[in-house]
Formats: C-alpha cells, structure tokens, sequence
C-alpha cells in the first residue's frame, strides 16, 4: 500500500500551489482557523457571543458569524474582536513572486 503525504493529497485533489481551487482551499482554511482562535479566545475569558459583542459594539449575531464564517470580515473587525478579548494578534504579510501573500 502507498503511503502519501497530506501535501500530496492536497495536489491530487486541489490542485497544485498557485491553482485557483488550491488557493481559494487555503484561503478558506485560514478563515476557518481565525473563526476558531476567536472561539477559544472567547471561551477562555468565559465570555458569552452576546458579551464579546457588546464590547465590540456588534450583535451577537455578528460574533457567531465570526466564529463560523469569517469569510466576510475586515482586518479592523478581526482587530477589534482580538483587542476585545485582551489577545495579541500578528500579521504578516510576504511578498511571493510579486504576488502578496498574507499569512
């Protein structure tokens, strides 16, 4: 039996690096993984949805978006989210072929 790599079943199945469907994947990977720190985050501080928007100034609604989807959300809300729960965040930013990558 053949043994593959995670990074070889992502090229079998995505695509390589640089293809659309492989780049819209790791987008949407990074996303999912920012909802999730906020969800930790939030639990640690023993905050509820309804709480950590209060101290943003958005509904509740707004934070389990956030924490479920954050494919439509600014860098100032993320900020704001973070700064709210008293959690340092970094962003890094790479310059790839003349292309920006954020990771």
């Amino acid at each position: 039996m053949k043994t593959y790599t995670l990074d070889e079943l992502k090229a079998q199945t995505l695509g390589e690096v640089g293809t659309p469907r492989r780049d819209q994947y790791e987008y949407e990977l990074k996303l999912d993984l920012i909802g999730e720190m906020i969800r930790t985050a939030r639990k640690e501080r023993n905050l509820t949805q309804e709480q950590l928007g209060k101290l943003v100034g958005v509904q509740k609604a707004q934070i389990s978006k956030l924490e479920n989807n954050a494919s439509n959300v600014t860098i100032g809300t993320i900020v704001k989210v973070f700064t709210a729960l008293k959690a340092n965040i970094k962003l890094q930013m790479n310059m790839v072929n003349g292309d920006l990558n954020i990771a």
